[in-house]
């Protein structure tokens, strides 16, 4: 199967937040409100100061002679600035791909396309994201492109849903 990246459209919004559910329920076992993750889809899209999506989409051949392409899976980055080290860090967040895609290198295809373009961008000095404690299959997934353990613990304070 051959991956290709693009950066999500405003047409993508429907599927980006029933992907977004997905994760959820599969990783913490949350029920969210579709009407607020399409908002917060759409609003991600919109502004890319607050969020750029990438869609992986899968192309594959049938039956010897048609090629289909369909989005296989997808991420998000946000910034966060450092004054420690006068740069943005990029975060990788709402990773998730089709459980009928996965271990088929559509997380690595993703990643390395947002590697490439932080390495590219002047003042991103380097990738992060946050992973279940409890979750090793993809801390290993995480370590095998290269990523490490930071260290840290993330507390919060949330004020909704």
């Amino acid at each position: 199967m051959q991956i290709d990246i693009r950066e999500a459209t405003p047409d993508d919004a429907d599927l980006l937040a029933q992907w977004s559910a997905a994760m959820a329920l599969e990783t913490e076992s949350k029920v969210l409100t579709p009407a607020t993750i399409l908002a917060g889809v759409r609003t991600g899209i919109a502004d890319a100061a607050r969020a750029r999506y990438f869609i992986a989409v899968g192309s594959a051949v049938l039956a010897g002679r048609e090629t289909v392409r369909m989005p296989v899976g997808t991420l998000m980055l946000t910034r966060e600035w450092s004054d420690w080290r006068n740069g943005d860090w990029w975060w990788i967040q709402s990773v998730y791909v089709d459980p009928g895609y996965r271990r088929r290198g559509v997380l690595s295809a993703l990643y390395r396309h947002v590697e490439d373009l932080a390495r590219q961008t002047d003042g991103v000095i380097g990738l992060r994201l946050y992973v279940e404690r409890d979750n090793a299959i993809a801390q290993r997934t995480y370590e095998a492109l290269g990523m490490a353990d930071a260290g840290y613990r993330i507390y919060e304070a949330g004020f909704r849903d």
